[in-house]
């Protein structure tokens, strides 16, 4: 088990609310946690996209930059200029709140659990330290739907497992595009591997997550089943269905209401549409779409065959009895 950094650094770039029961309460709500990986070349790109983002989206931003592991990091100090969004170096325990920018000190790694950013010591290993899979990984498991991931340039392919775990989980995922990366290795690997939705300069990365901040599909996307408004009750749901079932031979109507509309939603959000009307007349434009909806389908449904547990309960207690 990795050592954790229990002991609390000084707070660095601009002043922070810190771990407390009224923070606890306000990490409890949700609300999309934007995870950012970057590497060489990626302080000039997250500066360039802090710019254009405005100062309230409703999302908290955890930066997860290669830092050289035998130096202490300015990084908070640096950020703290470029933006009016408070700034603050992780410290192990603190809860994470919207409208605040998170950066994982040196030597460290760290992932998100129960709202919390936890950091433990960086161990030396064979091959890469990959700390940006590991906390996306994270984000994929504890926010899902909310879980938004960012590759900015880079070397190597950091980021890019932890894309693919994002959007798994039904989050959507971006890549700075190659010609405005200074280092294009990271995100190209990502956009190679087939994981990302965007592919974008830092300037519009930030517009597209400010338009993610007030589309309706983010109040809903982790909300209990009971607080949940389905997007249609009526005729659009069972036409798209329909057109499923003609494109794929699949009748998608008696599968899981709740993961099949997180789906339709997520994909909804990528065309920039807010109502179902609208996405089953982009379908019939774009029969295209259907494909792709229906491998995202895929995607979470076929998540339970790479469930080893789930495989072992199948080989111990069912199997025998067939």
């Amino acid at each position: 088990m990795k050592k954790s950094l229990r002991k609390k650094a000084p707070t660095r770039g601009r002043s922070v609310s810190r771990s407390s029961p009224s923070a606890e309460s306000s990490s409890s709500k949700l609300f999309p946690i934007v995870g950012i990986g970057a590497s060489a070349g990626g302080l000039e790109a997250f500066s360039d996209l802090l710019h254009h983002l405005p100062e309230k989206t409703g999302m908290a931003f955890v930066l997860v930059q290669h830092l050289d592991p035998t130096h202490g990091s300015v990084l908070p100090e640096i950020l703290a200029r470029k933006t009016t969004i408070p700034v603050e170096e992780i410290t192990d325990g603190v809860h994470v709140l919207p409208d605040h920018i998170y950066v994982i000190p040196a030597n460290s790694n760290m992932l998100l659990e129960d709202g919390a950013l936890r950091l433990s010591a960086r161990i030396v290993v064979r091959g890469q330290h990959m700390p940006i899979d590991a906390f996306f990984h994270s984000l994929a498991n504890e926010r899902g739907a909310l879980a938004i991931g960012v590759i900015l340039s880079g070397t190597a392919s950091d980021g890019t497992e932890g894309c693919t775990a994002i959007k798994v989980a039904g989050g959507i995922t971006f890549a700075q595009d190659e010609a405005s990366a200074k280092y294009s290795s990271m995100p190209h690997s990502a956009v190679y591997a087939g994981c990302i939705d965007f592919v974008l300069t830092p300037k519009d990365i930030a517009k597209e997550l400010t338009r993610i901040g007030r589309h309706p599909y983010v109040a809903t996307a982790l909300a209990k089943p009971e607080e949940t408004s389905d997007i249609a009750t009526g005729s659009e749901l069972q036409t798209l269905f329909s057109l499923l079932r003609d494109a794929s031979g699949v009748d998608f109507a008696n599968y899981k209401q709740s993961t099949l509309q997180r789906r339709i939603k997520r994909r909804m959000v990528l065309h920039h549409l807010e109502e179902l009307k609208d996405y089953v007349r982009y379908i019939r434009r774009n029969p295209k779409e259907l494909d792709e909806l229906y491998s995202e389908i895929l995607i979470h449904v076929t998540g339970f065959f790479r469930d080893p547990e789930a495989f072992n309960v199948l080989r111990t207690t069912v199997f025998p009895h067939l």
